[in-house]
């Protein structure tokens, strides 16, 4: 006879991967099943959220468009994703929100296919992809700790997350 315990344990892990390794030993499928759990834990109006390596792992494999949300400076002084696409949420030092991001981001991508949005820490990219799926995109995810993760104690970001942290595939020009 099963045990309640297994009941009760949610079927898919939600918990920040590990190790890239990890990453690369599930399918497509399964990661995109964890994000969509951590999108319904976390209460998000877009697909869901996945780590750094997972979004990588997808645009890899062919999966899915990676769109960077961040400014035209971010990209081009703080660097960014080989073959990644741009459609910036803010622009300029002032950071005024985009009045044209949906209608770029649609001349983009198709609004039923997956799309993971990153910016610095992942804050902007999932106001994008909020906006994105209130417009109709179907299949949203926001990429958890964005390009440059979150500050640590001193203030400084890169060394608690992101896609750099991770030492995924970026350039700078």
């Amino acid at each position: 006879m099963p045990s309640a315990d297994i009941a009760s344990q949610p079927a898919v892990s939600i918990l920040r991967p590990t190790d890239l390794r990890s990453v690369l030993s599930v399918s497509s499928d399964e990661l995109l099943e964890r994000a969509r759990a951590r999108g319904q834990e976390q209460g998000s109006a877009y697909a869901g959220s996945l780590y750094p390596p997972e979004a990588w792992a997808l645009v890899e494999a062919g999966e899915a468009t990676l769109v960077d949300v961040r400014t035209f400076e971010e990209l081009k002084f703080v660097g960014h994703v080989p073959n990644s696409l741009h459609v910036p949420w803010q622009t300029g030092p002032a950071l005024i929100k985009n009045p044209r991001f949906l209608r770029e981001l649609e001349t983009k991508v198709p609004r039923d296919k997956p799309v993971v949005l990153l910016c610095r820490s992942g804050k902007r990219s999932a106001a994008a992809a909020t906006a994105a799926t209130a417009a109709g995109f179907s299949q949203v995810f926001n990429v958890l700790e964005g390009f440059e993760g979150d500050l640590d104690a001193q203030r400084q970001r890169g060394e608690s997350g992101g896609w750099r942290h991770w030492n995924l595939p970026w350039v700078q020009d």
